[in-house]
């Protein structure tokens, strides 16, 4: 097989959660346990940093790896979804994994894993775990993929775990409270491992506690001494942060959700630090010419975080794909209907989020172009204009990311604002259909 025929077979071949919904979920660590066993546990090999949490965990992951990339580190990035290609999601130093290491991966190894019938994130994250020990990195920073406790990632032991936040998403396999859901993320906590917790609420805080006790893991609440004193934004595009002990930052990722992620990135910088748990690093570092000027996206390949495209019109898409991130979102947006003559949004969703909360969150006063992602578990964009319509919202209906942000532009007048998302499949249409290098 070449590598689209690779592709396709992981694909369709093997269940899929992000294209399947709810019967592509495999829970449980059987299969992984089988192909890390098969495969001679590659992740011992290099030590490895864990990032769980509904909401932020993936640009946390990139900044941590920016900053460790920045250090002079061979630096492994496990994330997920990827929004162009398949290895968008394995990466070192930024540069997607090869394309002939996947299909070389397949054919060696399919004999093994297909009588498992393992999923395709188990796959997926075995290939992962293969390469970085393939390439020799110096550390790899593993995002999970869905909840912690039972994600096929959490086999690894890691030098610092990493939880970001907590939000009502995935509440079919993680529970219907933020307690419950907090148990799940909680999971990837070890024993004596240092655990950084960015937000927590007065339902999570106790668990993530119980938890590290129980583990003996040293836990830290990035919120009770922040790093990040205050921070701005800038002329050229960029946030300028002031630190506790780190100086003064440069960040070239926005969006006002961006200086929570920092202070939590920052903390976990912090308390890798002061536990001394690598050899990779020791107390005496000094962080600060390495955090100056920190580039995240250009570094780790990052897209979808409040990345503008284009200009006259302006053009942004976004993600975020759930209540706890459009509490976020929906502010800067607000913000824009007010700077701007006219916002236009284009937006789709899947049928597993809240799309009623959501959409109570929008701009009043925006013009909106609704669309249907190439995926199966894209919620109809007539049934978004129900509930669209049912809040008074003026909108229309598409039946492509592509139609919809072609009617968006050609409506569109030079000073306007277009914004793309509620969905990373949105973003993803987005990228590939219309700002791809073949478009």
């Amino acid at each position: 097989m070449n590598y689209q025929e690779t592709i396709d077979y992981l694909f369709h071949c093997m269940p899929m959660f992000e294209r399947q919904g709810a019967s592509g979920y495999k829970e449980g660590l059987s299969n992984t346990i089988a192909l890390d066993e098969h495969l001679g546990h590659p992740h011992r090999s290099y030590p490895t940093i864990h990032i769980a949490g509904t909401n932020g965990k993936g640009s946390t992951a990139h900044s941590i790896a920016a900053i460790m990339q920045s250090a002079g580190l061979r630096t492994g990035l496990y994330t997920s979804p990827h929004l162009v290609d398949f290895c968008e999601r394995v990466r070192v130093d930024g540069q997607p994994m090869d394309h002939d290491f996947v299909v070389e991966f397949v054919r060696k190894h399919r004999p093994f894993f297909e009588p498992l019938c393992p999923s395709f994130f188990e796959v997926t994250t075995a290939m992962a775990f293969q390469y970085f020990a393939h390439c020799n990195v110096d550390i790899a920073i593993i995002e999970v993929g869905l909840g912690g406790r039972l994600d096929c990632t959490n086999i690894i032991t890691p030098i610092l775990s990493v939880i970001t936040n907590i939000s009502l998403d995935h509440t079919q396999f993680l529970g219907n409270t933020l307690a419950a859901i907090a148990h799940e993320k909680g999971g990837i906590i070890k024993p004596g491992v240092p655990v950084v917790v960015g937000e927590a609420t007065d339902e999570t805080r106790p668990v993530f506690t119980e938890i590290a006790t129980a583990m003996g893991a040293p836990i830290t609440f990035a919120e009770d001494n922040p790093q990040v004193i205050d921070y701005h934004s800038t002329d050229h595009g960029t946030i300028a942060y002031n630190t506790r002990d780190f100086g003064s930052i440069e960040c070239d990722l926005t969006g006002s959700y961006q200086p929570k992620n920092m202070n939590t990135v920052l903390t976990a910088i912090e308390i890798g630090c002061g536990a001394q748990a690598s050899s990779l690093w020791s107390n005496d570092t000094d962080w600060k010419p390495v955090l100056r000027n920190l580039n995240v996206a250009s570094m780790t390949g990052l897209q979808g975080r409040w990345q503008v495209l284009r200009t006259s019109p302006t053009v942004i898409c976004d993600a975020g794909h759930n209540v706890g991130g459009w509490e976020y979102l929906s502010k800067m947006l607000k913000k824009l209907s007010i700077v701007n003559c006219q916002l236009s949004i284009v937006y789709g969703m899947v049928n597993d989020k809240d799309a009623t909360t959501v959409i109570s969150l929008m701009p009043r006063d925006a013009k909106y172009y609704l669309c249907e992602a190439d995926t199966h578990r894209a919620l109809p964009a007539e049934q978004l204009l129900a509930l669209a319509s049912e809040q008074g919202l003026e909108a229309t209906a598409y039946p492509t990311v592509k139609a919809a942000y072609k009617a968006a532009l050609s409506d569109a007048a030079p000073q306007d604002t277009i914004f793309v998302g509620g969905s990373c499949y949105v973003v993803a249409d987005l990228l590939k259909d219309v700002f791809s290098d073949n478009n």
